[in-house]
């Protein structure tokens, strides 16, 4: 017998269990906020988790979709089964338009969700300072559909590189550059020369995708400027080693469809990827509370948004300081330590107590891979760089995707493409007949 959901007796069950509980409303399931619901897994507390998408990404392997380094299905996991097991969580699919503190409701579309309590996780998004024509020429990497496009930009470079008849052009179009020297930009900019130089080097009959050239540009004095000297410099010669070259301290100037300018320099690229900046969520501006440069909302320690006792801001939405008086920075570990803290507040506040404790966040270091051989890692003045670095960045990357299916299947690629030096991934989806076409009738008359 067919059965709705209103008739299905375990979620009547289960609604009315939750009927009259204090609702926690929790806006994106990046990692602050999926930790935060799962830390209020058992609370009398009705908890809502809201996200456009339907998935949980691992964006610290997002690059390796981008270069056919991993699928999109190994970094990401459906929300509803990464919460299935928690009786008091619903999960909702929609687009944030706003919220009404003043009602304590999210707004939806036309829907309304109400909230006792409100967790704002809603992530960041690449910035151009102020260049915003810039994305249509240098496209940034915060989405599955991101990496997907740039792996499809990545390969096609090489297949119109195959079919083009102009030595100008092919050259265009086998030049790859990387503007921003953090750890994304560092990851990708190895990654796309180990790509070219190992992975597609005997796949192509009138091109040599080992000749192809990745530029690495970083307008600060070094790459991975928050990592210590010796390890920055370590992470550069790694680079070097795999045929990157670095161009420090030179800001980008112009970008267009035909490369970028350098000060006066010009280089000539059909593909620039953008890794140099991140702008917040309009989380400050629905919540209409100070925020910084970058758009992060202005909060103190205990996470709360200023004037709204309720509600909590964290991770790359929220600019927050660490113990030395800095802003932390917008990585994993400290939206998942704030997403715990803000649960723990809440679950206070539930048994009507009060929670006190300042968020403090603890730095358990920091890790950047150069290739399948390298990495640098630091861990509070313990170094570590070559290949044992790279094993610990392998391990650490493993333990904290989500899903045994996912580690293992993420293990078993890496480990068949450090014995292969095979990309499994390199698939070139959508339409691409347009635009391949030109390419096609030079081969014929070549």
């Amino acid at each position: 017998m067919k059965r709705t959901v209103d008739g299905c007796p375990i979620e009547a069950e289960r609604r009315k269990e939750l009927e009259g509980r204090p609702r926690v409303v929790i806006i994106g399931a990046g990692f602050g906020g999926l930790s935060a619901a799962k830390a209020l897994a058992h609370t009398k507390a009705h908890v809502i988790l809201i996200d456009r998408r339907n998935h949980h990404l691992f964006q610290p392997l997002l690059y390796q979709v981008a270069t056919a380094g991993l699928a999109p299905t190994q970094i990401a996991t459906p929300i509803r089964a990464i919460l299935r097991h928690q009786r008091n969580t619903d999960v909702v699919l929609g687009h944030v338009d706003g919220i009404d503190t003043a009602a304590q409701q999210i707004m939806l579309g036309e829907r309304r969700v109400a909230y006792d309590h409100l967790i704002v996780a809603t992530g960041a998004r690449h910035s151009y300072f102020g260049r915003d024509e810039w994305e249509r020429f240098a496209p940034g990497l915060k989405t599955l559909e991101d990496a997907t496009e740039q792996r499809k930009r990545i390969l096609l470079a090489f297949e119109r590189a195959e079919l083009e008849s102009d030595p100008a052009e092919r050259a265009r179009l086998t030049t790859f550059v990387v503007i921003g020297g953090g750890p994304t930009g560092v990851e990708t900019a190895g990654a796309i020369a180990e790509l070219a130089k190992k992975a597609l080097a005997k796949d192509y009959r009138r091109i040599n995708p080992h000749c192809a050239r990745i530029i690495l540009v970083e307008a600060g004095p070094c790459v991975l400027g928050a990592f210590p000297e010796d390890l920055s410099a370590s992470a550069q010669r790694s680079l070097e080693c795999l045929g990157v070259e670095v161009r420090t301290g030179v800001p980008v100037t112009s970008i267009d469809a035909y490369g970028i300018k350098l000060g006066a320099e010009r280089i000539d690229s059909r593909c620039v990827i953008w890794a140099a900046g991140v702008q917040s969520s309009p989380a400050a501006r629905w919540l209409n509370i100070p925020a910084d440069r970058a758009g992060r909302a202005t909060i103190g320690a205990d996470l709360r948004a200023p004037g709204h006792d309720n509600i909590y801001v964290i991770g790359d939405c929220a600019a927050v300081d660490g113990a030395s008086g800095k802003p932390l920075p917008g990585v994993a570990p400290v939206a998942k330590q704030q997403g715990v803290h803000a649960a723990e507040t809440i679950k206070a506040a539930l048994r009507r107590k009060r929670f006190t404790k300042p968020f403090r966040y603890v730095d358990f270091g920091n890790l950047a891979t150069v290739g399948r051989k390298a990495a640098v890692a630091n861990f509070n003045g313990f170094h570590l760089r070559g290949f044992i670095g790279w094993l610990v960045w392998s391990a650490a990357h493993v333990y904290f995707l989500i899903g045994f299916r996912n580690r293992l299947a993420v293990t078993i690629d890496w480990f068949w493409s450090y014995l292969t030096f095979e990309r499994g991934a390199r698939l070139i989806t959508g339409d691409v007949t347009a635009t391949a076409a030109p390419a096609a009738r030079d081969l014929e008359a070549a």
